[in-house]
């Protein structure tokens, strides 16, 4: 009866999640497996509409993110798209978890238990903290890092030509501003890297602290180097 209970919410999960999700059976434990970015399928009103309905995680996001100076809605939204809200998602790749760490980051952030939903968003949300602060406010960069590792996104200097980066990227942008605000990139062949708008067309989105209120804000006015938040 427990297992037919569980199957139905791995069911109902796969269901909400493109068919994304499974669970399976492994040493006695049922373990549900994401094959991918949870919901990324999911258009881009759907995912803006679900980031603002409140979850049963929003208490804890809104501390993580006023210890690392992260916008909670960042949090939440790369949360949606990396599990949909499910604190045992398993990718696999190995990713675990509402924020879907990797092993090597869970560790370096110290948790104990990845599937524990403070641990977990805690150390997802010094990761973005992390990333944002390395690509100097570039919010693109850090959420193409998020997905793909900052090897990737050193390397093409941008979004990686990996499709699941890219639309993960779009999808996670959409999920924040309530649409996708990345211009451009997505009609380009495989070979090519989406490396941000056009310095004639706009600026990259900045992540900076206001000096007067020691807030932190996005913005894409200034034309000088942000200030690294740490």
């Amino acid at each position: 009866m427990k297992f037919r209970a569980l199957l139905s919410v791995g069911i109902l999960v796969a269901t909400s999640a493109s068919a994304q999700v499974r669970v399976v059976v492994k040493d006695g434990r049922h373990l549900i497996y994401n094959e991918g970015p949870a919901n990324i399928a999911k258009s881009e009103e759907w995912l803006a509409s679900r980031v603002v309905r409140a979850s049963a995680y929003d208490d804890l996001i809104a501390s993580a993110a006023r210890d690392n100076d992260v916008d909670p809605r960042l949090v939440k939204s790369v949360m949606l798209i990396e599990s949909g809200f499910n604190p045992a998602a398993i990718s696999r790749k190995g990713a675990r978890g509402l924020m879907q760490l990797m092993p090597a980051v869970a560790a370096e952030h110290g948790v104990r238990d990845v599937h524990d939903p403070r641990q977990n968003i805690a150390a997802g949300t010094q990761q973005l903290s992390h990333l944002m602060n390395y690509y100097g406010g570039d919010l693109v960069k850090a959420l193409a890092a998020y997905n793909a590792g900052e090897g990737a996104v050193d390397k093409y200097d941008g979004v990686p030509p990996y499709a699941e980066t890219q639309l993960y990227v779009r999808k996670a942008l959409a999920a924040y501003y309530g649409k996708s605000t990345l211009g451009g990139g997505f009609g380009k062949p495989s070979a090519e890297t989406f490396r941000g708008i056009a310095a004639s067309q706009g600026r990259s989105v900045q992540w900076v602290r206001d000096a007067r209120t020691n807030r932190v804000t996005l913005t894409t006015k200034s034309r000088s180097a942000p200030r690294r938040l740490g």
